[in-house]
């Protein structure tokens, strides 16, 4: 290889570096905004309401911030013990819990079965929701990594939980705790009972599902399982 080809290699590396660099920083800015400001928005309810929009020209998202001294406590812990029991402790990542829900994925997948278990935490999920694509590839998570790095540095554990009760999605186009309590129980997402936010925190892993399908005897039994979870964990 010649000299000048080296020197033009270094070169479009380098620049990719910087490129590289830059975009950090940038999603670094925004993390940073976010301790200060409510975003309005999210990567995946645009990309929801783009499909949904594909469907029928007019479809809406349906979302409506609400401070976290005006969500229910039962919401809290239930979505908690549902998705990260951890949460107050952890750092951001749990390798273990993404190596205890492979493995259980895998026997649910032989068994033939649809159930998935999750190994991200809320704050994984926080970032792949707010910034990110949702598709599975390996660059896509290692980006979702350093996101989650970011939030934890930057951001305290009940700014954390505040925004993804916030941007969760709980239907087909249902986001947030507001939304979601008004749209399954036609109340206020501080008046949400003990049963009620178990419920919600079960639909997480298939919001669009369960909104369609109602509320299936898997549902029931996981409502049942959290309503018994929810007194053991901490919440912010």
């Amino acid at each position: 290889m010649s000299r000048s080809k080296s020197k033009l290699i270094g070169i479009v590396l380098l620049a990719g570096l910087f490129a590289f660099l830059l975009y950090q920083f940038g999603l670094f800015v925004m993390v940073i905004w976010l301790k200060f400001h409510n975003p309005s928005t999210s990567a995946f309810m645009r990309n929801t309401l783009t499909q949904l929009q594909a469907e029928q020209a007019n479809a809406q998202i349906i979302h409506t911030w609400v401070p976290y001294d005006k969500i229910s406590t039962n919401l809290k812990r239930a979505v908690v013990a549902a998705e990260d029991s951890n949460f107050i402790n952890h750092s951001g990542v749990e390798w273990e819990a993404i190596q205890r829900a492979w493995e259980y994925n895998m026997r649910m997948s032989e068994s033939g079965s649809e159930r998935v278990r999750g190994g991200s935490t809320i704050t994984q999920q926080l970032a792949k929701n707010l910034f990110l694509s949702s598709d599975r590839s390996y660059w896509r998570k290692a980006q979702e990594l350093l996101l989650t790095f970011m939030l934890e540095a930057v951001l305290s554990k009940q700014r954390i939980l505040e925004l993804y009760l916030n941007i969760a999605q709980w239907g087909k186009n249902v986001f947030g705790a507001q939304a979601a309590a008004e749209h399954y129980f036609k109340r206020h997402a501080s008046q949400l009972n003990a049963a009620q936010s178990a419920r919600l925190a079960a639909m997480l892993p298939n919001p669009a599902y369960y909104d369609k399908r109602g509320n299936t005897r898997y549902l029931q039994s996981r409502t049942r399982t959290l309503l018994q979870r929810m007194r053991m964990v901490e919440v912010p």
